[in-house]
């Protein structure tokens, strides 16, 4: 698909290594040409890229998500961002799930930031644009020194969710203040009661507790709403003060579903059997597809 405008450069997809069925399905949907390349990670771990087509003069739009392992797959990133823009291509980084997100400031004293690396990272490695879903923080976006944009799953989730689930006076729970805005826009697009809990986490330990005033909750479905399930400590957490409360059924919902370890059977050894999240990371439960969500905004933008 070639510019219909001066000054506009041709587009075409790279569905990176981590992210190859998302990729092509943005692709389909912005009527877009992939760009062919061979991969090959070698027994100790290397990867080894190589690309044929010439892409001087064009926008490639990479879409690779970062879930674990999340430094190979930030790896194999760069390793295409620089030799596309070596070659003369601009480089619009598609990052549905991006790493080290969480780690956007010093929580204790002599951390790294690490999303300010992974910033400088992609900046230097020939990325002049990047797009992302729902970034664990708005507060992580003023970190990049190059445009970037997280685009929301929250309307695809609550219709996945309107079409799925037959629910009774659903309650739209957010298990921390960070996480607030998001399920909040959660429980207005669902037209539902909304309750934040309150969440302390040992940084040393890592250890969450969560705790809340009077719920009323009792009898009705409550649908816990989150970025990211990764142990799914915070999540199980929650479920237990709401069961104590009187949930008659709890949901997870999530942006991201890292699902690490025995994530699974801990909300389910709480009864915690339905969790709901978005093909960002693929996995039992990415049941959401973002891929138009992604497409729409990437059609916003004409560089």
């Amino acid at each position: 698909m070639r510019a219909t405008r001066e000054g506009v450069a041709e587009k075409v997809v790279l569905p990176g290594p981590a992210s190859k069925e998302l990729g092509e399905s943005i692709a389909r949907r912005l009527s877009l040409p992939l760009l062919p390349y061979e991969v090959k990670v070698f027994p100790d771990g290397e990867t080894r890229l190589r690309f044929e087509e010439k892409v001087s003069g064009k926008t490639v739009l990479i879409v690779q998500s970062t879930y674990p392992p999340p430094d190979q797959n930030l790896f194999q990133l760069l390793l295409a961002s620089h030799r596309l823009s070596q070659e003369g291509a601009k480089v619009h980084a598609v990052v549905p799930y991006l790493a080290y997100a969480r780690q956007d400031k010093e929580f204790v004293a002599g951390e790294v930031v690490s999303l300010g690396v992974v910033s400088h990272l992609l900046r230097s490695g020939g990325v002049s644009r990047l797009t992302t879903v729902d970034i664990h923080s708005a507060e992580g976006l003023s970190l990049f020194a190059i445009p970037v944009y997280s685009v929301s799953a929250i309307p695809s989730l609550v219709s996945y969710v309107k079409k799925n689930f037959k629910l009774n006076q659903p309650v739209v729970v957010a298990p921390d203040f960070g996480g607030s805005k998001r399920s909040e826009a959660f429980a207005s697009l669902l037209q539902a009661m909304f309750v934040q809990l309150s969440k302390k986490r040992d940084r040393v330990t890592g250890q969450v507790k969560v705790e809340s005033s009077k719920l009323e909750v009792k009898g009705r479905d409550v649908l816990i709403v989150d970025d990211i399930i990764s142990t799914g400590g915070t999540v199980r957490a929650a479920g237990i003060v709401l069961r104590e409360a009187g949930a008659a059924r709890v949901i997870a919902v999530c942006s991201h579903p890292l699902l690490v370890d025995d994530a699974m059977e801990k909300l389910g050894s709480e009864g915690i059997r339905d969790v709901v999240g978005t093909n960002t990371v693929p996995s039992e439960v990415s049941k959401v597809d973002v891929s138009e969500a992604i497409a729409e905004h990437l059609k916003t933008v004409t560089e």
